[in-house]
């Protein structure tokens, strides 16, 4: 299951970054990615609809968020972790 979601995940985010989902690798940064700040909000948008969960992030102080986006792999293992309390 948590294939399909991590897949998914590289969808959305490779939908935002113009890329392909294979060019995204678990050690990817959004920045190396060519996300910025609007990007990142859009793109955790379209994640939070998607898995109908809600993630905490405050785009203002992302440094202050419970949600690591320091790298694809941070951000894919927050959000299986927000599905599997909401399916708990």
């Amino acid at each position: 299951m948590n294939d399909q979601i991590r897949n998914r995940i590289r969808a959305i985010i490779a939908e935002q970054a113009m890329l392909e989902p294979e060019q995204i690798s678990d050690d990817s940064t959004p920045t190396e990615l060519g996300i910025d700040s609007l990007g990142l909000v859009e793109s955790i948008f379209a994640l939070e609809e998607e898995f109908d969960i809600s993630i905490p992030f405050n785009a203002n102080e992302p440094d202050k968020s419970d949600f690591d986006i320091s790298t694809m792999g941070t951000i894919m293992a927050a959000v299986e972790r927000l599905v599997a309390q909401k399916a708990a």
